[in-house]
């Protein structure tokens, strides 16, 4: 046996890395991203202000300017405490390395974001998933009782879920809320997209914590994430945040488009337009088919069945377009893919390859 194998950890050896599929020359639409750039004139100013950053000393610790711009975007109540991660990825590993110590127990209703279990296996914490219904919808009465059951130390909540797109009532986060022993994560990634958010009540209750992204929003490139919660929660989790773990290019990318966030809201209206024009023609697609159906979406992709899912994947992609099937992830999500929202021509262009792919395969 090599100095390898007895020493890498057994279940890092017996796991995958993470892979991102090439997109090169392709219509990509299995991501999640914003196809908007923003406008030549605000690229043009934001390089000019990159240009004098001091990429020779460490970026500042705690960021004050970008949080007041953060907290004037997006309402963040005031009182909150803001802390910030590399993507929301990170902030996802900070709060269970945090709260868990081996073997206890992170909960979530799934098929969810993958990064909850991935993050706790590496913590040696316990991931519990629990079955969405059929629908897809939260099964709020075998979730309360997981909670009872194992007593989680984390519950995390992805409002609206990836990769379904379905949002859960307010009303059934309040319930997991109050049974939670512990922290409670309501993930809003896809806030941007969605009708309602949990911002406005993150203090009314002592064991919550809001996590959300500026990815979805049209930043995906510079990799800065957020969590709100009180003071109490946010000083703890502080204390095992890296040191500069977000740098100076992403803090004055991030100040300035936030300076001009009005930009990013309308290209995330022309984005929930989309959805809908791209919903309603996907269901038209399904309407004489046996067996395909569209799901309801809060964020901005849309998740839908088909038979021969993987065959109808990889015709697309050989057409150059590049959407998500993740028809392995969970028996729940048997024959799924999984379709970003994007502009008015790739969104066609992907309808156009699908019905192609749907009639060679009928």
């Amino acid at each position: 046996m090599s100095a390898l194998q007895n020493t890498v950890r057994a279940d890092v050896q017996a796991t995958q890395a993470y892979v991102v599929a090439n997109a090169t020359g392709m219509v990509k639409l299995d991501a999640m991203e914003n196809p908007h750039e923003l406008p030549l004139a605000l690229r043009e100013e934001l390089a000019e202000r990159l240009k004098h950053a001091a990429l020779n000393r460490y970026p500042e610790p705690q960021m004050p300017a970008l949080e007041s711009a953060l907290r004037q975007a997006f309402d963040i109540p005031e009182d909150a405490a803001v802390l910030f991660g590399n993507g929301s990825d990170e902030l996802i590993d900070i709060v269970i390395r945090t709260c868990c110590m081996p073997g206890d127990v992170v909960l979530s209703p799934v098929p969810t974001f993958v990064m909850y279990a991935v993050s706790s296996q590496w913590a040696h914490a316990r991931f519990v998933g629990v079955d969405f219904n059929a629908d897809l919808s939260l099964n709020l009465p075998a979730l309360l009782q997981a909670i009872d059951a194992h007593k989680p130390k984390v519950v995390f909540l992805a409002y609206p879920n990836n990769p379904t797109g379905v949002a859960m009532r307010k009303a059934d986060i309040d319930a997991v809320i109050q049974a939670a022993p512990g922290l409670v994560v309501v993930d809003e990634a896809y806030e941007a997209f969605a009708d309602e958010s949990f911002m406005p009540d993150v203090l009314k209750h002592p064991n919550v914590l809001v996590l959300r992204t500026l990815s979805k929003l049209g930043l995906a490139g510079i990799r800065l994430g957020y969590a709100v919660a009180s003071k109490d929660w946010i000083s703890q989790i502080d204390k095992v945040r890296p040191p500069y773990n977000v740098n100076i290019l992403t803090r004055i990318a991030a100040e300035f488009a936030l300076r001009h966030h009005g930009v990013l809201d309308d290209q995330a209206a022309r984005l929930r337009e989309n959805r809908a024009k791209l919903s309603a023609a996907l269901k038209r697609l399904a309407a004489p088919r046996k067996g395909m159906e569209v799901f309801d979406s809060h964020a901005n992709f849309l998740l839908f069945r088909v038979p021969q899912a993987q065959q109808v994947f990889e015709l697309l992609k050989n057409e150059g377009i590049l959407i998500k099937y993740v028809g392995k992830m969970h028996p729940l999500l048997q024959d799924c893919l999984r379709v970003t929202v994007s502009t008015d021509a790739e969104n066609q262009s992907f309808l156009t390859a699908l019905e192609v792919a749907l009639n060679q395969l009928s």
